[in-house]
Parts: C-alpha cells; sequence; structure tokens
C-alpha cells in the first residue's frame, strides 16, 4: 500500500488465534511484538494484522484480504493496484495472482523456509539463530519461545490445529462437560481442599465455575489446564466475560500426556492442596507415547510430586471391570438398524456418524472391533459362537460404553475405557505415594445401563448363566 510518506508493510499474521498448536505454536502478541522490533529496527513503517485460522479454501487469498479490511477498520483497502504481495507459499501465491496481485517471493530457492526454521528450533539446532533476524532471536530468548515450539511440534498427542485428534467434534465435547459438571460436583465436592486447586483437562471450565461459586473456596487460586485449543478458548471466554467472581483463575493451555507429565510435577513440589482429573484418567492410558503402564504411573508420580502434605488428588472416570479378564458371551440385536457384510473405512465416507447411525447394535461391534484395534492399537480378540460372541469381559464393557457416541465415533475409538480397572488405578495412585481414601470406590452407571445396554445386550458365562452388569466408573480420593 502507498502512503503520503512512503511505502507501509501490512502484516498479514495468519492462524492468529492459534498459540500451542504444530502449524503455528507461537502466539500472535509474540508474533507480534517480533514484527515491530523488526520494524524498528529496519526502519520500516509496519501495520500488523491478526487473521483468524480458517478451514482449507480456494478463496484464502480474498479472505485474507479482507480479514485485513476488517482489522484496520477499512482503512487500509488493498487492491492489485497499490499492494505487492510478498508470498513464501507457492501455492497462496498464486491464489493471489489470481486476483490480480503481483507476488514475489520471500526466500530465495535454495534457502531455509519459515517451516524449516521451526523444525531447527524444534530440534534443538541452535543454527537458527543464524537464519531469524536479531529482533526474533532477541523475542525468542526473552519470552522462551524456543523451548515452547520444541514442546508442541514434538508433542506425540496433540495434532496439528491442539487437539487429541482430528475427527473430534469439540462442540458436542463441551455440551456435554457442561451438561455433567452438576453431577460430578456434587460427587467431589465434599473432597475438595481449599488452597491451590488445579482441574487437569477442565475442557471448559464448568467444574471451577462451580468450585468459584462455592463460598469454601473464596481465597482458593483456581487453575485450569486444558490441551484442545476449542476447549481452552472457551475458559478464556467465560474469564473475559466476567463469569468467574474469584480474581485468582487462570487457564493454561498445556499438554499433560506429554512433556508436562514428568516425574517432577507440572507445579512446584508440595504447592498443590487440590488435583481433580475428570473424565481424564483414561485418556492418559489411551494416548501413551509408548508403554501405558509407565505413562500413566508416570503422571501420578507428578501428581505426588506437586501434591502438598494433607492435599489431595480426586480422580473420577471411567474404569474397567473387577473382572476383567473373565470370558463371557455377548448377544447383540441385530433388529435395529442395517448389517451390512463388511466393515467399512469410515474415513472414506463424507458423513461417518450417518453411517454409524444406521447400523444395527451387533454390526456396530463389528465396525468397532475393526476401529478400535487400528486406533487405540488393542488386540480387542473374539470368537463367533452361533448369535453370540465370546470375549473378554472388559472388552465387552469398551464396547457397550461406547457404541452410541456416534458423533465422535472415529475419535472415541482412540480411547479404552477399560485399560485398567479400579483396584489397578488405585495401585497406581499406591505406588506414586499416595494413600486411597475409604470412600473412594467404583460404581456402576444404571442410567446408561438400564436405558443404553440391557435393550439390546446380554451378557452369560460360556455355559450360559447369567453374568451381572459390571461397573463402569470410579471414584478414587488419594491423599498425601
Amino acid at each position: 500500500m502507498r502512503e503520503h510518506a512512503g511505502r507501509t508493510v501490512v502484516w498479514a499474521v495468519t492462524s492468529a488465534n492459534h498459540q500451542t498448536t504444530k502449524r503455528n505454536p507461537v502466539a500472535f502478541d509474540r508474533r507480534e511484538a517480533a514484527i515491530e522490533r523488526f520494524s524498528v529496527a529496519e526502519g520500516i513503517r509496519s501495520l500488523v494484522v491478526g487473521v483468524v485460522d480458517t478451514p482449507p479454501t480456494d478463496e484464502f487469498a480474498e479472505v485474507t484480504v479482507k480479514a485485513i479490511e476488517a482489522g484496520t477498520d477499512d482503512l487500509v483497502r488493498l487492491t492489485p493496484e497499490n499492494t505487492v504481495v510478498a508470498c513464501s507459499t507457492p501455492e497462496v501465491s498464486k491464489l493471489y495472482e489470481q486476483l490480480g496481485y503481483a507476488v514475489i517471493g520471500v526466500e530465495p530457492e535454495g534457502t531455509a523456509r519459515p517451516w524449516d526454521v521451526l523444525l531447527m528450533i524444534a530440534a534443538g539446532n541452535e543454527q537458527w539463530k543464524q537464519l531469524a533476524h536479531p529482533a526474533t532471536v532477541d523475542v525468542f530468548e526473552r519470552y522462551a519461545l524456543d523451548a515452547h515450539v520444541a514442546r508442541c511440534v514434538n508433542d506425540p498427542v496433540v495434532g496439528d490445529d491442539g487437539g487429541l485428534t482430528t475427527t473430534r467434534d469439540y462442540k458436542t465435547y463441551a455440551d456435554a462437560f457442561e451438561t455433567a459438571a452438576d453431577r460430578k460436583w456434587l460427587q467431589i465436592k465434599d473432597f475438595v481442599r481449599p488452597g491451590r486447586i488445579l482441574d487437569i483437562g477442565c475442557a471448559t471450565g464448568a467444574t471451577l465455575q462451580l468450585v468459584d461459586a462455592d463460598p469454601r473456596f473464596h481465597e482458593s487460586d483456581l487453575i485450569g489446564v486444558e490441551v484442545a485449543r476449542h476447549l481452552y478458548a472457551e475458559c478464556v471466554h467465560k474469564k473475559e466475560q466476567g463469569l468467574f467472581s474469584n480474581p485468582n483463575v487462570y487457564f493454561y493451555q498445556r499438554n499433560m500426556l506429554g512433556s508436562a507429565a514428568k516425574k517432577n510435577g507440572w507445579s512446584p513440589a508440595r504447592s498443590i492442596d487440590t488435583t481433580l482429573t475428570l473424565a481424564l484418567t483414561h485418556e492418559i492410558w489411551s494416548y501413551a507415547d509408548g508403554s501405558r503402564p509407565d505413562t500413566v504411573q508416570r503422571f501420578a508420580d507428578a501428581l505426588y510430586a506437586h501434591t502438598a502434605p494433607g492435599g489431595v488428588w480426586i480422580n473420577s472416570d471411567v474404569c474397567g471391570p473387577d473382572e476383567p479378564d473373565r470370558p463371557v458371551v455377548l448377544r447383540l440385536d441385530d433388529s435395529d438398524g442395517e448389517n451390512p457384510d463388511d466393515v467399512a473405512v469410515l474415513e472414506t465416507l463424507g458423513d461417518p456418524a450417518a453411517y454409524v447411525g444406521k447400523l444395527s447394535t451387533r454390526a456396530r461391534f463389528f465396525q468397532f472391533a475393526h476401529d478400535f484395534r487400528r486406533n487405540a492399537k488393542v488386540p480387542f480378540e473374539y470368537d463367533v459362537r452361533g448369535d453370540g460372541l465370546v470375549l473378554r469381559l472388559a472388552d465387552a464393557m469398551d464396547f457397550l460404553t461406547r457404541k452410541d457416541y456416534v458423533d465422535n465415533w472415529l475419535s472415541e475409538t482412540h480411547e479404552q475405557f477399560c485399560g485398567l480397572n479400579f483396584a489397578g488405578w488405585s495401585a497406581v495412585a499406591e505406588r506414586a505415594g499416595f494413600t486411597i481414601d475409604p470412600s473412594s470406590n467404583a460404581w456402576r452407571n444404571d442410567w446408561v445401563v438400564d436405558n443404553r445396554i440391557t435393550p439390546v445386550a446380554t451378557i452369560t458365562t460360556p455355559t450360559g448363566d447369567p453374568v451381572d452388569w459390571p461397573v463402569t466408573h470410579q471414584l478414587l480420593v488419594a491423599r498425601r
């Protein structure tokens, strides 16, 4: 854009709402700071405009131009007559050229591009500092952004867009967390200790809202940690809207499953009075990088390390049955939907949820077995004997407790609900050093059993004797 006093460089900072994704790990304000510092150092008149991330589209160039107009209150109107576009991505350059803009390259042929420099930072290669401008190096060093980049890019669990799986519908998850918060709070509220209260996997912050509303915790620090960018954004939005009366409410977007779950804990040693993990520990197990037992043990060890003397870890989650390896015969309704001859490759379908939703309960079992084996990387062995399926009780319950999660089927089949039973989770806590409170117990969600399972399924012993439906959930109160 031409100004009366010369030229102005307009910096379109794309994915400005990202700050911990693999594609854009650095927050917009840090990127803006580096650009402004660079501009001052080089004597460039600059305008920095954040452009919110958009899904892949052939109209990306047009969207960006309009975002710049909106971001400057329509003071800046870019046209092919007053603007030259500098771009380092050939595919994006073509989109601007189609709009009539002249485009120049940024990096000469054979030189490192931004993504190459990012990978050097993630790999700990200090030579990146020789390729970056001193202004960028300065901002990265002052805010320890190199370590932040390495943590995001090297994370084995979190996807490119800051979530556990690319197929997860976070709107559905957010609604579910909001709905369940009151019920879970009634279950755990008597065990929460005032002081520094940490909710790991806080989702939309709904539980911390209930803690905030309890007069017992008005002087407590409320700390929420959430890995999913979409859910973390909702936490921040709630705080900005004044939904918390306690001024000491803090949210962090971190992955406790990966680099944060170290043996020395996420917070300073002995600094947390209450740690909440609600519907989280089965994800620690399911998304483990390496040995699942070793990962959950490291996680528990980290919680113990940051728990203050007299503090408590409250874990409310699903769990496996008391006798996980018990062989049972599972019989499923095949009259409540379609029964195709083979399973589908859901990723190739336009609407996987609609496909799974039309299947009978028995057909869903075979689809689940196919997807669960490859996504959760579990054996899930079974034999077909007439109209029955012979398998472990834990495997039967993994299917029965997930069969109705149609909207997030591909995401849910990454997770194993029944990897450990209540005794197994208790042992993990005890090995870390915790003492199990007598109020801890495993329990069965009878609503799910009565409304979702019993109408379409039965289990018996291999000899035909009925088997009671086992426990499905746990409340583990572990004290230091």
